[in-house]
Parts: C-alpha cells; structure tokens; sequence
C-alpha cells in the first residue's frame, strides 16, 4: 500500500479533525446530526488510521536510506502511530456511546471523547506536521512513489535547480555551473535542459559565445511559443553580453513576427533605443 500513503493519510486527517469538530458541536449546539456525525467520523478515522500507519511502514524503507532522512522518517512514524493509537481509543469510546446511547451515562461518554479527541486532533496535525517536512524538507518519497523512472529524472532535474540557484545566492556560480553541465549531460534530448544549462554557461561562466553554441543546437518543439521565446531570449541575452546588439534584435524580431508577444516587443525596443 505505499504508494497509497499520501491519500490514505489525508483521507485519515480530514476524517479525524471533522469527527472531533463534529464532537465538540454536539456540546454546544441543537444540531441533531452533530453526535451522529462525530461517532461515525471517528470510528471510520480509527480504522483508517490502521491502514495510514501500515501504508507508511510499507513505503518507509527507500525513504529512510537515503543519507540524512532517517530521523526526519522515524519521527514522522511515531507520531503517526501515536496518532493511530489515540483514534483507536477514541473509536472504542465512540462505540461504547452507540451502545449506551439510551444510557444517562452516554453523555459522560462523549465528553470523554471530546476530552480525547483534543489530543487525537494533536496527535494527528503533529503527525502530519512531521510528514510534511519529511517530503518537503527532505523529498521523502518524491520521485519514486509511482515507480516511474521519469518521476526520478524530473526529481534530479528540479533537485539541480533549486541548488543551483542557492550556489548562485551564496556567490559560487562554479558550482552551479558544473552541477547544471552535469544534470544536462544526463538529459540531452530535453530541450528545456540543455536551455538551462546554456543559460548558465551564460550566467555562471561568463561565455556568451558557450551560450550560443549550445543555443544552437537546440531544437524546441514545433509551435511551443514558450519554448521558442525562451530560446530567442536566451540568444539575445547572449548577443547582447557579446556586444552583438543587431544580432540581438534580428532573433527576437524573427520571433516576433511569428509569435506576437508585447514584452519582447519592449525588449526590441529598448535594444534600439540603446543602440543610437
């Protein structure tokens, strides 16, 4: 069930929180359904808490091998077991109110459910709390959930992204680059890619002409306007670094003409104006 984790969880979450509202309304307000509501709400959460918990042990074990993430994993399963445990308690408090329900004591019951349910709602945003930093701190199951081998390219390639731009923040454009070279080695029929990596032979290293070369050979997708406005920008970055203003604005006019797009238009016009 691990590559269920995700919605099996969130289907717990919302199952818990709602029933323990629900619970706490039928305290304060003449809404009938409130009770019902809460009973059923929590004892389908308890159960579903079992199946959140097992899922999460099923898709764990890649997760945590990956270098740094074990305590991060280990803390969110706790929690969630935590979690599960609290709504098994509150599920069984639950159905001991549908038994007593023409009891005088059922009232008894259901402010110790509500009483409970406080820490299960607890238990249940920690838990959660814990698994969102688990995937986005440390991409906890990002990339191999569906066992798609795309999934772990897309991954590496958003994964070079965001350190490049950190290396390009901490001033250590070298590493940026030669992380941006690498990744793009490894995708070289991906258009957007090899832009990206050409844009950084521009930025990073400083070489317009690095820049255009690769530029040149790139090939994006017949009528994808973004793609190709991408690529036309890039080349007039590039002429414009090499001081080939005229080259600049021959590409982006080229494009303009086929795709009619107001901000390049501005960019040609403020090359021109630069030019007299």
């Amino acid at each position: 069930m691990a590559e269920l984790h995700p919605q099996i969880v969130h289907v717990t979450i919302i199952l818990a929180l709602a029933g323990v509202a629900f619970r706490l309304l039928s305290f304060v307000s003449r809404l009938s359904f409130a009770g019902p509501a809460a009973a059923v709400l929590l004892i389908v959460a308890a159960g579903s808490s079992v199946l959140s918990v097992q899922s999460g042990t099923d898709a764990h074990g890649p997760v945590e091998r990956v270098p740094g993430s074990r305590p991060a994993v280990v803390e969110h399963e706790e929690w969630g077991e935590r979690a599960r445990n609290i709504l098994l308690v509150l599920g069984a408090i639950e159905l001991l109110g549908l038994a007593l329900w023409k009891s005088p004591k059922v009232r008894m019951v259901h402010m110790a459910s509500g009483v409970v349910g406080l820490v299960a709602a607890f238990a249940v945003y920690e838990a959660g709390q814990h698994g969102g930093e688990l995937v986005y701190a440390y991409a906890g199951g990002v990339g191999i959930r569906s066992g798609d081998p795309r999934d772990v390219e897309r991954l590496l390639i958003a994964a070079t992204y965001h350190q490049a731009q950190a290396d390009r923040k901490a001033g250590r454009p070298g590493d940026a680059a030669s992380l941006i070279a690498l990744t793009a080695k490894r995708h070289p029929a991906d258009p957007e890619m090899q832009m990206f990596a050409a844009e950084s032979l521009l930025l990073d290293e400083k070489n317009p002409q690095g820049a255009l070369d690769a530029l040149a050979s790139v090939t994006p997708p017949e009528g994808n306007r973004i793609l190709i406005g991408r690529k036309a920008t890039l080349q007039a970055d590039a002429y414009e670094a090499a001081g080939q203003k005229d080259q600049a604005i021959a590409v982006l006019e080229k494009t303009v003409a086929a795709f009619p797009s107001p901000r390049m238009q501005q960019r040609i016009d403020a090359l021109k104006g630069g030019a007299r």
